[in-house]
């Protein structure tokens, strides 16, 4: 049965990395529904966070794929129970929509957004919460107009202390 799993993939600052992560991917007919490739706690040691709807055995094959990639340190998985996770979106909404009375104002309110900035022609806000908070917000202000919208890709942490630490240590690395 297909389950959401989270991938967190620690590997070295070299070029080309994303790409051959990104093949085993490919090779597989897995898509990947949100990737975010960041800098992790350790220096030189970069993290990509990539969401997926897969089988178990889907994903326990994958993550060794990935573990024996060059430049790959380690892969790990992980159930969304075992993740605290966010998005951030932000939307550029004509001002004239904060005009006509103060609908999307108590709309910004009701879904926790804030106002970045204020031009003559649009608002920008953001929001960040889940998927469906941040998918919320944007129907609501379509009935209102929406020049531009964007969502990151998901931002994770393990509720288990981070496992890259204990397989260092285990290795004699860190």
């Amino acid at each position: 049965m297909n389950q959401e799993f989270t991938i967190s993939v620690f590997t070295e600052d070299k070029t080309g990395v994303l790409a051959r992560v990104i093949s085993n991917f490919t090779k597989r007919h897995i898509n990947i529904e949100s990737i975010n490739a960041s800098t992790s706690s350790m220096d030189g040691i970069y993290r990509l966070i990539i969401v997926v709807t897969v089988t178990k055995d889907a994903i326990e094959k994958l993550v060794a794929q990935l573990d024996k990639q060059i430049d790959v340190i380690k892969a790990f998985y992980y159930t969304n129970e075992e993740m605290v996770f966010q998005e951030i979106a932000m939307y550029k909404v004509p001002t004239k929509a904060f005009m006509n009375g103060s609908i999307v104002e108590k709309l910004t309110r009701k879904h926790n957004a804030r106002i970045l900035e204020v031009e003559e022609e649009f608002i920008v806000l953001e929001k960040t919460g889940l998927h469906h908070e941040t998918e919320a917000l944007l129907e609501e202000l379509r009935e209102y107009g929406i020049f531009e919208f964007v969502r990151s890709g998901r931002i994770a942490i393990s509720r288990p202390l981070e496992q890259l630490n204990n397989y260092l240590r285990s290795k004699n690395l860190k």
